[in-house]
């Protein structure tokens, strides 16, 4: 069995030196990225990983130099670099917005932005629950690319 050793300032990554190279595993929920210079090492970690769990559900399994990642686009195709984009999340994205939000704006931070409106109507349910999801949307955008 492979121990790997929790990263101390993020606990959802793992590391492990594996033939002189540093084996990653990193996690957000079930979704699992691995990687390691040797594709054999990263065969052997997902057979630790399906012996460990495949009683609870199949692992599913991308390979590839380009792939998609908790809505991020990972391109390893240049030798010795890695391209992160999240275009598409971001379409997505602005795609379910509705089309009242259309629009542009010549700064993001208008002189307005930090007035409070003490008669503004407060949002019903609906509307509260919206305007949550894509903040979280944008924050993790922010926070990710």
């Amino acid at each position: 069995m492979l121990v790997f050793e929790v990263n101390p300032y993020d606990e959802c990554v793992a590391n492990k030196i594996i033939h002189g190279q540093q084996c990653t595993v990193l996690w957000n929920v079930d979704d699992i990225k691995i990687s390691h210079a040797e594709e054999q090492v990263v065969s052997q970690v997902l057979t630790e990983l399906e012996k460990e769990y495949r009683k609870e559900a199949p692992l599913s399994v991308r390979r590839g130099r380009k792939y998609n990642y908790l809505g991020m686009v990972l391109d390893y195709t240049k030798v010795g670099a890695i391209q992160v984009t999240m275009f598409d999340y971001i379409k997505n994205m602005l795609s379910d917005l509705p089309p009242i939000m259309n629009g542009k704006s010549r700064t993001p931070a208008p002189l307005h932005l930090f007035a409070v409106n003490e008669e503004a109507l407060k949002l019903n349910e609906a509307e509260s629950q919206f305007f949550h999801h894509y903040v979280a949307e944008l924050l993790f955008l922010c926070k990710r690319a």
